[in-house]
């Protein structure tokens, strides 16, 4: 059987960072396969999650971006075109959904 390839990393037996992060942190618990829904259906489903949820800090529209943001992220450069595309408009109706402006359009305080 061929060994695989390794990147040199080390994975420690506590698990990785980001487990450690979804199980500890002040996070909100997502329903699995959010992020494989249409864009109007993960807005739905984010704040749905973000509202239920006492673990979140700074307001609840700031805790759904974040979520959002955290997974693009953490996908990189792996994420296909069309699921970014999708991911993205998914930004732009979460901002719906809270009431907020469009993006592009937030007054600017000068």
């Amino acid at each position: 059987m061929p060994r695989r390839k390794t990147t040199g990393r080390k994975i420690s037996r506590r698990g990785s960072w980001v487990q450690r992060v979804r199980e500890t942190s002040d996070a909100m618990d997502l329903p699995p396969g959010i992020f494989k829904r249409s864009p109007e259906a993960i807005a739905r489903g984010l704040k749905r999650s973000v509202l239920r949820s006492r673990r979140t800090k700074g307001t609840k529209f700031q805790s759904a971006m974040s979520m959002l943001n955290l997974f693009i992220n953490r996908t990189g450069r792996s994420l296909a075109r069309q699921d970014r595309k999708r991911l993205e408009a998914a930004k732009d109706e979460l901002r719906r959904v809270f009431g907020r402006e469009p993006r592009g359009r937030a007054r600017r305080a000068a």
